[in-house]
């Protein structure tokens, strides 16, 4: 466990760093703070994940400045394509999609970003890690391994909590599916009976657009910081159920930013 202590700190450090560059990437681009990454704490476990196994396999290759990049290359590139891999074959959904990048593999990794994050890792590797492992090596064990411990089990809980979100907003994805085809197959029939016919079925499809809408309004906040966190998230089974809720999200996060703008505005009067 001694020999662990360290690289389980570097994996929360370089996860809380890695959020913390996302977060500024994005409100560089957007100029908004958003919530980025899988987990609702400031936590990208990928970043800690990938730079562990950088900092640990490439230990023997640092000197070698053209073998420490070809080789963070390779191991940040199969990192984020198993991650993404996986991720899409337990939730059904596509987080991250390269498959417009050229020189993409399935669209879990591309060309570009490999070399992108290869450039970092050797800047980390060479700059960032030996202050990392300075900081590191002065917290005593006796402190550490609690603090260590409380992070792990947080950690835990937030996955917890995020997946178990994740399987409701898929169920509800599903659900949405259903009823859209529902209104859909209502929506053809209207125009083949009479009017007394009509009248029903169109009765009946105002019904389900307002199960629709119900359905929608029930989004909680870690559906909502998905689908911020990942814009071009995407499911494999209910494509168009998906991106109706993501409009739907972004129509109600702009009546909230209306709303927040009028309140300021009478308040300045």
């Amino acid at each position: 466990m001694q020999a662990a202590y360290p690289y389980i700190w570097y994996f929360f450090l370089y996860a809380f760093l890695g959020w913390c560059a996302e977060v500024i990437f994005a409100a560089a681009r957007k100029g908004v703070f958003v919530n980025r990454g899988f987990l609702n704490g400031p936590l990208c476990p990928i970043y800690g994940v990938g730079l562990v196994a950088v900092v640990a396999l490439l230990d023997p290759v640092r000197d070698s400045l053209g073998l420490l990049y070809l080789g963070a290359v390779l191991v940040t590139s199969a990192i984020e394509f198993v991650t993404g891999f996986l991720m899409e074959k337990l939730f059904h959904q596509r987080w991250w999609d390269y498959s417009d990048m050229p020189f993409n593999i399935g669209g879990y990794v591309c060309l570009l970003f490999s070399l992108i994050w290869g450039l970092a890792c050797v800047l980390i590797v060479d700059v960032v890690h030996p202050l990392i492992a300075g900081l590191v090596s002065h917290i005593p064990q006796k402190i550490g391994w609690p603090v260590l411990i409380a992070l792990l089990v947080l950690m835990v809980v937030d996955y917890a909590i995020t997946i178990a979100c994740v399987l409701k907003l898929n169920r509800r994805l599903s659900g949405l599916d259903d009823a859209a085809k529902r209104m859909r197959t209502v929506s053809d029939s209207l125009g083949e009976g009479l009017a007394d016919g009509a009248i029903a079925l169109r009765k009946k499809n105002e019904a389900l657009r307002e199960v629709l809408r119900e359905r929608q309004e029930k989004e909680n906040f870690v559906e909502r910081r998905l689908v911020h966190a990942f814009p071009g998230m995407r499911s494999l089974k209910n494509k168009e159920a998906l991106e109706a809720f993501k409009e739907h999200v972004r129509e109600r996060r702009e009546q909230r930013k209306k709303g927040q703008e009028e309140a300021r505005n009478k308040n300045r009067e």
